[in-house]
């Protein structure tokens, strides 16, 4: 039996997990400096290959860089998180489309009639839509930092305001906002917080 599986990971492996997980911190100074759509476009080309149910994919991103829509946002931002919004370099709304279900007969060529059903099940396309896209935000988080951004998630905003604003007409439903840049540093002057234990979140029957 293996006790410690890090011990034997190549070390660009090792440097991998540290950038996106050991060593990564919620970051909320940034420098000034532009993140590409194309880097953003190529995150996504990367993480939209992890597992979601029926391989739904509800996950849908609002990209909002000018200074005109960073506005429209803060002010259905809390208090605290507007001048986050107002000051990073591009922040993304996430949001769970619940009409998902237009796309399985692509995504899910397997299941042909799955689209059909749930057509006419909308309690249930939005819970799996909620579901599918806060897994994919996991993602999409860990593969901004795997290519060296710094990532702000936050929950703290009216998110109907977020709709009624961006989305309407849509199956669009904002879940988080994620601003995103290089970070400033460590991207934050607070000290790094504990985390609970394999003992103490696992159990084994």
């Amino acid at each position: 039996m293996i006790d410690d599986t890090t011990a034997h990971l190549p070390t660009g492996d090792a440097l991998l997990t540290d950038a996106v997980f050991q060593g990564a911190r919620t970051v909320g100074r940034f420098v000034d400096d532009s993140v590409p759509d194309a880097l953003l476009r190529a995150v996504h080309d990367t993480v939209r290959w992890g597992p979601t149910a029926a391989n739904s994919g509800p996950l849908r991103l609002l990209v909002v860089r000018s200074r005109e829509a960073r506005e429209r946002l803060a002010v259905h931002m809390d208090e605290h998180n507007r001048e986050r919004v107002l000051g990073a370099p591009v922040t993304l709304v996430v949001a769970a489309d619940t009409d998902f279900h237009r796309h399985l007969p692509t995504l899910a060529p397997h299941a042909p009639t799955m689209g059909e059903r749930l057509a006419g099940v909308p309690d249930v396309r939005a819970a799996m839509a909620r579901d599918n896209a806060w897994l994919q935000t996991g993602y999409l988080v860990v593969g901004l930092r795997a290519v060296g951004l710094g990532v702000g998630p936050m929950t703290g905003m009216d998110a109907a305001g977020v709709d009624a604003e961006f989305f309407a007409g849509t199956g669009w439903h904002a879940l988080a906002v994620l601003n995103v840049g290089w970070p400033d540093g460590e991207g934050t002057d607070r000290p790094r917080a504990p985390r609970l234990a394999w003992d103490e979140v696992a159990r084994e029957v």
